[in-house]
């Protein structure tokens, strides 16, 4: 009997170790983000966290490679919206929730459109992050709604 409860014990424990292993987003410092990995890619983000970095976005900014983005981070979750002023290049722009799910996805946000304002729209859950992509990146790697994304 008592072997049986030594062995349920590091059962237990062991199940618990795998759980937070399996949580390191969960985890990480929002500050130290380098890359989010979404439709099985790797895009190295420059973190928009205060209020005048989200302000200024890719603004002025001349490119942005297939392998780059921004994400922005928020200190809490909501309906944020986007527009694309002093902009030069199209993005794809992909609303996160606080469970690293895709949420909403604006494909080929232009700057001829500005002073167009995109949100995630109405009825959709609140966003804590946003991702700002090069243009294309969604349809060509069949991003859709409910996707998982990893911040490491």
């Amino acid at each position: 009997m008592q072997k049986i409860k030594y062995f349920l014990i590091v059962i237990l424990f062991f199940l618990l170790g795998l759980i937070l292993i399996n949580q390191p987003s969960r985890n990480l410092n929002l500050e130290n983000i380098k890359y989010v990995k979404i439709a099985g890619q790797e895009i190295k983000v420059d973190l928009a966290l205060t209020k005048e970095a989200r302000a200024q976005g890719l603004s002025g900014r001349k490119d942005l490679k297939e392998n780059e983005g921004m994400l922005f981070v928020f200190e809490r979750s909501g309906n944020y919206l986007f527009w694309m002023k002093d902009m030069f290049f199209s993005i794809d722009i992909i609303w996160l929730g606080e469970d690293m799910k895709v949420i909403y996805i604006k494909k080929d946000a232009r700057p001829e459109l500005y002073p167009e304002i995109y949100g995630s729209q109405e009825g959709k859950p609140d966003a804590r992050f946003i991702l700002e992509v090069v243009s294309g990146f969604s349809d060509k790697n069949n991003l859709k709604v409910g996707d998982g994304v990893e911040f490491y």
